[in-house]
């Protein structure tokens, strides 16, 4: 492999956003591929693939290029030898590169490849954090698999097709795709591709949604003709789900506390042909009062630490804070309390996260059946999924029924 120096280029622009104003890495690769209109394919998926690569192992590099946060341009570019090197790419004869220590580099890999939390490329109190949580063996099977870069999983739109014609209207574009056994909306591509192009997506014939994020709406158990509350709705992705699970019969009430989120999911709807979603976004109190004992069913996709997610967004290694997740724990707590009254008596409630960790799923869900509205309801059963043994995402899900 050769590279070339614009592309190079451009992957340090981006680098030097991400680590050092903290910018989001999937809204700096946006910007960065709209760089260059001259650039094929291979390019942009070299920039986007290697951005990644270095943002996700980004403690491990550091520490081998022996530099330290904040990271001047220098730094980033031993980073980016040491990327590189790992790699078998030959260096070329650029000023970035002189005096690069190639065998250093591997002896140095080597070398911290023994210690957890330099391998994986986390900071301290996540290995803490995973291993107190998960147990040392689990967890480190565990933050391996969230280090492996995510496949693309399509979830077919069956309002609008099936799973068979898509994968074949995309096998004619050179796009291959197959089944997954227990997702029975889903298709995985065998190779990456640029989905968003293609006459299929634009006409709302799938999402691009992970196979574990699938299952969500399955959970529910939703039938057509319900009346049905998403509650932290975001833009959509498990609420378009419910919708083509409901053909388009019923009502579903898409909720969240930020209207520019809700904007999104009707424009998601109208591309999708979704038309029995409407969206409230939640101003005050009164929004979900006004819901108490109404719905037949209700979705929490509830916020938290995003751990089980991080192979999609490895900047959030970096990102991420203890404080965060202690206090995002009181807000999950604090929905699961609200949220359930809007459950008619008889009617049944889904708690999902996309975190691994025990604290944010089941004791959440045991501490909130222990409490006074918890009691009004029973356990019917959960679903933890875990990246190094689904090969997707990690998730978890628990469905609980409220009593007549």
């Amino acid at each position: 492999m050769r590279l070339h120096r614009n592309l190079c280029f451009a992957v340090i622009d981006g680098l030097m956003l991400i680590f050092n104003e903290g910018q989001y890495a999937d809204k700096v690769i946006q910007q960065l591929l709209k760089r260059d209109k001259r650039w094929g394919s291979r390019d942009r998926a070299f920039v986007a693939e290697t951005t990644y690569d270095i943002v996700r192992w980004k403690r491990l590099y550091a520490e081998i290029a022996d530099v330290k946060e904040p990271f001047d341009r220098d730094n980033i570019w031993r980073m980016f030898a040491v990327w590189a090197t790992l790699r078998g790419i030959k260096l070329p004869d650029w000023t970035y590169f002189e005096n690069t220590p190639l065998r250093k580099i591997k002896g140095k890999f080597d070398e911290l490849s023994k210690t957890r939390k330099y391998r994986e490329s986390i900071p301290d109190w996540m290995d803490e954090l995973g291993k107190k949580e998960l147990g040392d063996a689990v967890w480190t099977k565990e933050i391996a698999a969230l280090n492996e870069q995510a496949n693309v999983i399509l979830r077919v739109n069956t309002l609008q097709t099936t799973k068979e014609k898509l994968q074949a209207e995309l096998f004619d574009q050179d796009i291959e795709t197959e089944f997954l056994a227990e997702y029975p909306n889903a298709l995985k591509l065998k190779e990456r591709a640029n989905v968003f192009q293609t006459e299929q997506f634009k006409n709302g014939a799938f999402e691009v949604q992970d196979a574990s994020s699938q299952l969500v709406a399955e959970f529910l158990n939703v039938e057509p003709g319900m009346r049905v509350v998403d509650a932290c709705a975001g833009a959509g992705g498990k609420t378009l789900h419910i919708a083509s699970l409901m053909e388009n019969k019923g009502q579903i009430i898409a909720l969240d506390i930020y209207a520019n989120k809700l904007h999104e999911l009707k424009r998601r709807a109208k591309r999708n042909g979704a038309f029995n979603i409407e969206t409230r976004p939640i101003e005050s109190t009164k929004v979900i009062k006004k819901l108490y004992d109404k719905a037949d069913r209700v979705l929490i996709d509830a916020p938290c630490s995003g751990l089980g997610v991080l192979r999609r967004n490895p900047d959030a290694k970096w990102k991420l804070q203890p404080e965060f997740i202690e206090e995002i724990k009181k807000t999950q707590q604090e929905i699961l309390q609200q949220y359930s009254r809007i459950v008619k008596p008889g009617g049944q409630l889904v708690y999902a996260t996309c975190s691994i960790l025990p604290s944010e799923n089941q004791k959440q869900v045991e501490q909130f059946l222990t409490s006074e509205s918890g009691k009004e309801f029973t356990f019917v059963k959960d679903k933890k999924v875990l990246s190094h043994k689904s090969g997707f995402d990690g998730f978890y899900m628990a469905l609980l029924e409220k009593k007549k």
